[in-house]
């Protein structure tokens, strides 16, 4: 039976501040994010089931994981947060850019497993990690089909905001702040559909199976939502909404597209960018 996976979006991060602070490579945490990751740690029910913890190799979502799920640490001494490239943040600006692999050996000696972070990871102008739709689909898909192969009952997953989007394939609600629909340190819960789809949300086909996602009622009624999540080809209509409003924010340009074409970076709620 395939796993249940706890969705992650990650604590404040400094970058999340002020735009200004965009351009910090691979930020920290604020001491805000550190009390969110502590009251997530408290509310969190179900520590004792999870079997495995995943991380986006970026620092925040690493240190988010650490600190809100110590409980599974201390309780499985030998489990390590294995951290996954392809769950990375969408963007190529230099706080969604990832930091060398022996900073972060240097930095995660014990907690996590860095084995799948190679030389490149943070590569976002070429290849698999440039922020185009293209390349985000496919990634996202990849790291579905890990998940969904994995032998563990119940995983959390650390992640960012737009990413999440991807990955969940809901749309829903993906403008409510900047670039996601997720606040700081919120988690969804989600199943593996037992439905098969063959084509993705702009209707490309796929080789194989896609692992598509779907939310568990609990976790819809936990935010205020009532029934299921929004249709297969109701989503099709949210992505193509979703994607085209962060286009107009230059939330997926590369940098030197969003320079050229001087894209604002988006509002700030009480001066702080969620």
């Amino acid at each position: 039976m395939a796993p249940i996976i706890h969705c992650v979006r990650h604590a404040q991060g400094l970058h999340n501040v002020c735009t200004a602070n965009h351009v910090i490579q691979d930020p920290l945490l604020t001491d805000l994010g550190h009390e969110q990751c502590k009251t997530l740690r408290e509310n969190f029910p179900r520590h004792a089931n999870i079997d495995l913890v995943t991380a986006s190799p970026l620092r925040r979502t690493l240190y988010t994981a650490l600190e809100s799920f110590a409980p599974v640490f201390e309780s499985k001494p030998d489990l390590k947060i294995i951290a996954l490239p392809d769950i990375q943040e969408t963007s190529d600006v230099p706080c969604d850019t990832g930091s060398e692999p022996s900073a972060l050996k240097e930095e995660f000696k014990t907690g996590v497993d860095l084995d799948l972070v190679e030389e490149g990871w943070n590569n976002k102008l070429s290849g698999r990690y440039v922020p185009t739709n293209k390349a985000l689909k496919e990634r996202a898909r990849a790291a579905r089909r890990w998940l969904k192969a994995r032998p563990e009952k119940e995983i959390v997953m650390v992640t960012h905001g737009g990413f999440l989007h991807y990955f969940t394939e809901d749309w829903e609600d993906s403008s409510q702040y900047q670039g996601t629909g997720w606040s700081n340190t919120e988690y969804r819960t989600f199943s593996f559909s037992e439905e098969i789809h063959t084509d993705d949300l702009e209707g490309y086909p796929l080789d194989g199976d896609n692992a598509s996602l779907e939310e568990t009622i609990d976790s819809r009624q936990r935010r205020g939502k009532t029934g299921a999540m929004p249709s297969r080809e109701e989503q099709k209509t949210l992505y193509k909404k979703g994607t085209q409003g962060w286009d107009d924010q230059g939330l997926q340009m590369s940098t030197a597209d969003r320079e050229a074409a001087k894209v604002t970076g988006g509002e700030e709620v009480n001066g702080v960018r969620v």
